[in-house]
């Protein structure tokens, strides 16, 4: 067989494996399909349920509003694929194209698609950890322990961390009318995502709820009864808050380790890939066979300095599979970046709550539509004298238009008389975000890594 059908052929007619069997593994499956490919589509995933959605887990799902049973995503197309659930990729040698299983098998494959994701950090004090009345939530399984719990009535639940996830746990707490306590280490709430103008807004949402709202503490310790339940949390000012729940809301962490030896570039930031989704070896020669989409993928962005960045987002993560699945079955000539602008959403405390772009890169904030103090906003972000992203507060309708502006680099400050109504305080401040050496709980997009070539360019993506 001429070398160049043998390639056409392995990209139609080979073995794909995907270990990751969530969003965007499912996701990509399903393009792998719709795109023509008729080899063999093997899916790996660590958990023993199909593919579910995550966001209602923390939403619906503790607001008794769905079951967690509910949260399967649909499927848009049959896959046609074998399903290794509930054991884990433990390592990937690269020279032979085999993944091994926690279980002793290995899996072959022609063309390899990462998307394991993140876990959640756990307490880090393993025996406190292990204190009946210690949660996490990231998994349906998660979900449904939590769910129970609260279902119980506890006398108070505990949440440590004021992020996306924290905020919307205290939020599922007091529209139950379940006593919580949030600790922050940072000012304010969302602090991390958002910077601390509009954390200010996220704080007050806190307190009117009835909140038990601690800022600027550290929890420096979990105590349990004499039977192993969690009674109490001792803070760093001294203070202890009795609870009989405590959620750990630390952020997450990339799923990496099986990886550990294999000669690919993946830490603990996420697997290094360039804009077509290509995972880079360790060398930082990229690869023609490994792809990577989703929350455990580092790729640089044109839009905002080429930085890599690794992106928590339930959308990023469904337009990157599409883009990785794309690629790997095309030609070189056919393949295309993956340039979405990141979005996000969270709805707490009765409001919704939608960014576009990289808040966390701003470095001065506008409120250009609305009023802070209704709680109902636009704020747009500026970095190095152009727009780098927006957030609204039950006012997404501006959004649309603030992401085009994202994408042709507009100036900032901005200027729309056409569109402003006359909000509060026309000039930039300050957005206030943490020392990015000081943790903080909740940031959805991690800057990480840059190239040094400064380059400038205007971004006008095809629509259709």
């Amino acid at each position: 067989m001429p070398a160049e059908q043998f390639h056409e052929w392995l990209r139609r007619e080979g073995r794909i494996v995907v270990v990751g069997a969530s969003l965007a593994g499912l996701r990509a499956a399903e393009t792998l399909r719709a795109e023509g490919f008729t080899g063999s589509l093997t899916m790996i995933g660590d958990e023993p349920h199909p593919p579910y959605d995550r966001p209602p887990l923390s939403k619906a799902v503790l607001l008794g509003k769905a079951s967690p049973e509910r949260t399967d995503l649909p499927r848009r197309r049959e896959t046609d694929a074998t399903w290794r659930l509930g054991v884990a990729a433990s390592g990937l040698n690269l020279a032979d194209k085999r993944v091994r299983l926690a279980d002793g098998d290995e899996v072959p494959y022609d063309r390899l698609l990462i998307a394991t994701g993140v876990r959640a950090r756990p307490w880090p004090k393993e025996e406190e950890a292990q204190l009946d009345g210690v949660f996490v939530l990231r998994t349906r399984d998660d979900a449904v322990r939590l769910e129970r719990r609260m279902k119980a009535g506890p006398r108070r639940v505990f949440v440590i961390g004021a992020g996306f996830t924290g905020s919307e746990i205290a939020s599922a707490c007091r529209a139950q009318s379940i006593a919580v306590t949030v600790a922050e280490r940072a000012g304010a709430p969302l602090v991390g995502a958002l910077g601390g103008v509009v954390g200010a807004v996220a704080a007050e949402m806190h307190h009117d709820n009835g909140v038990d709202l601690r800022t600027g503490v550290m929890v420096t310790g979990l105590e349990g009864d004499s039977v192993g339940r969690v009674r109490a949390a001792h803070l760093s000012d001294g203070s202890v808050v009795e609870t009989d729940v405590v959620v750990v809301c630390l952020g997450a962490s990339r799923n990496t380790d099986w990886l550990t030896g294999s000669g690919l570039g993946a830490g603990p930031r996420g697997i290094a890939c360039d804009a077509g989704c290509r995972a880079f070896d360790f060398r930082g020669i990229v690869t023609d066979d490994v792809f990577v989409a989703g929350d455990v993928a580092r790729s640089p962005h044109p839009l905002f300095g080429y930085q890599f960045l690794s992106l928590e987002h339930w959308g990023n993560a469904v337009a990157q599979a599409e883009v990785a699945a794309h690629n790997m079955i095309s030609a070189s000539s056919d393949r295309r970046p993956h340039m979405w602008v990141p979005a996000f959403w969270s709805s707490q405390f009765g409001v919704n709550i939608k960014s576009v772009g990289v808040p966390s890169m701003g470095d001065e904030i506008m409120i250009t539509q609305g009023s802070l103090a209704e709680r109902r906003f636009v704020g747009v972000y500026g970095y190095q004298g152009r727009v780098i992203a927006a957030v609204s507060f039950d006012d997404t309708r501006w959004l649309e238009f603030y992401e085009r502006q994202i994408e042709t680099g507009a100036p900032f400050p901005v200027e729309y008389p056409t569109v402003d109504r006359r909000p509060e305080g026309r000039k930039p401040v300050p957005a206030d975000f943490p020392d990015p050496s000081l943790p903080t709980h909740g940031p959805t997009v991690t800057l990480s890594g840059y190239s040094p070539t400064d380059r400038r360019m205007v971004f006008t993506p095809a629509r259709h």
